[in-house]
């Protein structure tokens, strides 16, 4: 096991380092000009150089690398081209927000989620698990932004009920406000990560009636659910595990869209806004924590599913 982990941090840090040169080498293939983006329009050549000499864009592409490499070994993501504070700095300010968001959706995927989809597993012939497989799909098949704007449209406008979006400038520090603010987004990214776990969480589960040891414990005079309880919980859970890792990471990731839909003051604005201004520093700080964060629940995955799954720990 101690093998295993070591070679599985080793391949998270190699990961890590491919993941972070192609992002940084793509920022600087892909058009735009942060020294055009900073000044006003109808400047002269000779003020654009002189910001991209201040902003020290101008430098050779391998010693911007090994600035940036270096302040990553350092544990330091670099400092923003306009606003000149640390990028670090810039991503944990915005945490309050997303973390919350991707968090809580996450949690309410899994409570919702899977006692749905088990009983779409048994209930499969009958309306109750049609009727949850065709939800699951449709939920699956809508675009997340569009169910947003309909969670909008009919909770926030037409029922007015909750706010349509934004987050208080207090913060947390308004803990009801905050609250409220964060209800719709985590509703509609909850719609679009429980579906699909709905869907996982079926199929595990008709994986796991088909199996011997589940009709031996149902002759055994076990009822369905305590057969499913015993025996079936265990073997069905690696899958789903991995299922929940890649929600997981996901739900990080999809908070870029719902943070746009509901005006959300977090990691997913920020990058869209540094994009737009072509902050190469704040965006390829952000990729970069996002990819890390995807990278580290994949091992967690990989760990917790060995845990699990016995037949696992010998394998490479």
């Amino acid at each position: 096991m101690l093998g295993y982990l070591a070679r599985r941090v080793g391949w998270l840090l190699g990961s890590l380092f491919v993941a972070g040169s192609t992002v940084f080498v793509l920022l600087r293939v892909l058009p735009g000009d942060p020294a055009v983006t900073l000044l006003a329009v109808g400047s002269s050549p000779d003020q654009i150089n002189a910001i991209r000499h201040q902003l020290g864009t101008d430098r050779p592409l391998l010693e911007q690398y090994g600035g940036w490499f270096g302040d990553l070994l350092t544990g330091q993501l670099g400092d923003s081209l306009f606003t000149r504070t640390p990028v670090l700095d810039q991503i944990v300010g915005r945490l309050p927000v997303t973390l919350p968001l991707a968090l809580s959706a996450f949690v309410l995927s899994i409570v919702v989620a899977v006692p749905i989809g088990v009983l779409a597993a048994v209930r499969r012939r009958g309306l109750a698990g049609v009727a949850v497989s065709t939800l699951a799909q449709l939920g699956i098949a809508l675009p997340i932004f569009w169910v947003g704007i309909v969670v909008v449209w009919l909770v926030a406008v037409r029922w007015r009920l909750l706010p349509p979006g934004g987050f208080p400038r207090a913060g947390w520090q308004d803990p009801s406000t905050a609250t409220r603010s964060l209800v719709l987004p985590v509703v509609t990214l909850t719609i679009a990560q429980g579906s699909v776990l709905v869907r996982y969480v079926r199929s595990a589960t008709l994986d796991v009636l088909g199996q011997e040891y589940v009709r031996t414990a149902r002759s055994l005079g076990y009822s369905l659910p305590q057969a499913l309880w015993r025996h079936g919980l265990r073997n069905g859970a690696a899958t789903v595990v991995n299922v929940l890792g890649i929600l997981l990471a996901s739900s990080l990731v999809g908070t870029v869209v719902i943070e746009s839909v509901f005006a959300l003051p977090g990691l997913g604005s920020l990058l869209l806004a540094s994009v737009k201004s072509r902050d190469l520093p704040v965006v390829q700080g952000t990729v970069f924590a996002m990819t890390a964060t995807v990278l580290l629940v994949g091992l967690a995955v990989d760990i917790v599913q060995r845990v699990i799954d016995p037949r696992l720990r010998g394998s490479a």
